[in-house]
């Protein structure tokens, strides 16, 4: 086998969405999330247990209060984390994964590390095209 030759085999048979008699997967929910920048690193965060709101703002450092705000939103939303608010002075924010934020972000932590393990490769094969384009 040469250096380039990848032995993947897929566990499933994959239908493009929206193909004829093929029902909605759900695909586009979760690729609106992982879409989004800053849902990766707050799954992320939460991995290792509940976190409060300020634990999560200096965490996910060069996020806006607003972006950070939109994204807690979105992923409690979708059923991924939950929020739970303490009656004090101020109200203490704390949020933290549920089973199926827990289930996405073991998915999510396996394409982290299939993209660790293949980043060279995809800058060896883009390198290779843009050279070949340049020619």
């Amino acid at each position: 086998m040469s250096d380039t030759h990848i032995d993947v085999r897929p566990a499933a048979v994959l239908i493009p969405c929206g193909a004829p008699g093929h029902e909605d997967c759900g695909l586009r929910l979760i690729l609106d999330r992982l879409g989004e920048q800053w849902t990766v690193m707050a799954l992320a965060e939460l991995t290792p247990g509940p976190r409060r709101y300020r634990q999560l703002e200096r965490a996910l450092s060069g996020t806006s209060q607003r972006m950070m705000t939109l994204t807690l939103r979105r992923l409690e939303r979708d059923g991924h984390i939950v929020r739970h608010v303490e009656a004090s002075v101020p109200p203490s924010v704390t949020y933290e994964l549920t089973h199926l934020g827990r289930s996405f972000a073991s998915q999510v932590a396996a394409l982290v590390e299939w993209s660790r393990d293949s980043k060279h490769q995809i800058e060896l094969a883009q390198a290779s095209f843009d050279a070949r384009q340049g020619a």
